[in-house]
């Protein structure tokens, strides 16, 4: 084995091919994959999450397929559709029921026991109830006036797009980002900082240009009938999980809780199932939409930024515990300086056979953003094997500069957050 630097060339074991890799990441061979993966896919889901990762694998898969063999222009609406918005009112009809029950309880059985079961019923109904996206008083939310370069960029990619801009930005610590409705009419981009930092300016469009996309293309999952029913769902599920550490009467209820939860279980399980193809090729075609706007290559290389946020979160974590145990800087507060430069600076020197270890991890184990979402892999490859696209919307060095400058102070506000909370421990 011979050293040059942070660069070690040695023999696979199984092979014999020269490898040459990074003493920091993970020694494997490109020819016969040994050592690809040794950490292995790791603890199987379960529940839910198993269904759900179940369902996008599969669906991912089924429409990779069909649309590199050009079915992408071909409608998403199924018979699958309506039935999730039926089986959703359904869920927002028994809401009502209770409601309705618990208002009659309430006067029929007005100054006895009867108005105790109506207030009861009244109360579950509430917690229940269909609940629109509204802000929190915690989100870091910038408005027009605290960003117009940022929100003009946003505008210029929703006008390639055919739709409309966002009403506000939110800018969190995840290493991910989002679009949703905020109430009835507007409309929400939630940026993470940390996926932002490690991206280039054609990236970052990529990623507005992806997240844009999704209100151009239809997704049940995420609308508002069908989205707060699986949140009413999951408060149903919420309310019947077991008690720990049960005593008899705990232990009896727990047992009695199991029919209903179950039951719910199910439901929600169903309407997955119902939403979980229009959900996949929304993914997909919100990647043609990264693609039209920040570049084919743009939208390749956010998906590569994906494939490694584990890395991202293990760069913050690592730093954050080294700045708190360094202490306080200058009036006792946390020294966030150089939290994001420095995770910028170990995403950059990550060597490109890294990045091609990871692809080939996320093939073998079907890497995906979340449960949600179809295989990271696919979507990359179906980018690729595509026409190459140049990108619609462009960034130059100041108009970047700029956007940096409208987002220093959460910079600031959010880098001395982390290390004083820790990241992922918020």
């Amino acid at each position: 084995m011979r050293t040059a630097g942070e660069e070690i060339v040695s023999s696979c074991p199984q092979c014999g091919v020269e490898i040459r890799t990074d003493r920091r990441f993970t020694t494997w061979c490109a020819a016969c994959e040994w050592n690809v993966d040794p950490q292995g896919a790791g603890k199987e889901k379960r529940g839910l999450d198993r269904v759900r990762r179940g369902l996008a694998q599969r669906y991912g898969a089924r429409l990779f397929d069909e649309l590199r063999g050009g079915g992408g222009e071909r409608s998403g609406r199924t018979w699958s559709g309506p039935l999730a918005y039926a089986l959703a009112l359904a869920v927002h009809g028994l809401t009502v029921v209770l409601a309705a029950v618990g208002l009659w309880g309430l006067v029929r059985g007005w100054g006895g026991p009867g108005m105790a079961f109506g207030l009861f019923l009244l109360a579950l109904a509430w917690s229940l109830r269909p609940r629109l996206n509204r802000l929190s008083d915690d989100d870091r939310v910038l408005l027009r006036g605290d960003a117009p370069e940022l929100f003009a960029l946003v505008d210029e990619v929703a006008a390639a797009l055919g739709t409309r801009g966002v009403d506000a930005v939110v800018v969190d610590v995840e290493a991910n980002a989002s679009v949703t409705q905020l109430g009835l009419r507007r409309r929400l981009l939630t940026l993470g900082l940390p996926l932002w930092e490690v991206l280039s300016p054609q990236q970052r469009i990529a990623l507005l240009g992806h997240e844009l996309g999704h209100f151009t293309h239809g997704d049940t999952r995420h609308g508002m009938v069908v989205g707060t029913a699986f949140r009413s769902l999951s408060t149903w599920l919420y309310y019947v999980r077991p008690m720990p550490n049960p005593n008899v009467v705990q232990a009896v209820t727990n047992l009695a809780c199991v029919p209903l939860r179950l039951l719910i279980t199910a439901v929600m399980a169903l309407l997955d199932l119902l939403t979980a193809r229009a959900s996949q090729r929304g993914e997909y075609l919100a990647d043609a939409t990264a693609a039209r706007t920040g570049s084919t290559e743009g939208a390749v290389g956010l998906m590569d930024r994906l494939m490694v946020t584990d890395s991202i979160v293990t760069t913050l974590q690592r730093e954050t515990n080294s700045r708190r145990l360094r202490g306080t800087g200058r009036g006792g507060e946390q020294n966030g300086d150089g939290l994001w430069e420095a995770l910028v600076a170990h995403l950059d020197s990550v060597p490109e056979s890294e990045f091609e270890r990871r692809r080939r991890v996320g093939a073998l184990r079907g890497h995906s953003v979340d449960a949600s979402h179809p295989p990271t892999h696919l979507r990359r490859r179906l980018l690729l094997d595509g026409t190459p696209v140049p990108a619609a919307v462009t960034a130059d060095t100041a108009r970047t500069e700029r956007i940096g400058g409208e987002l220093a102070d959460v910079r600031g506000t959010l880098a001395r957050e982390v290390v004083r909370d820790g990241y992922g421990d918020q």
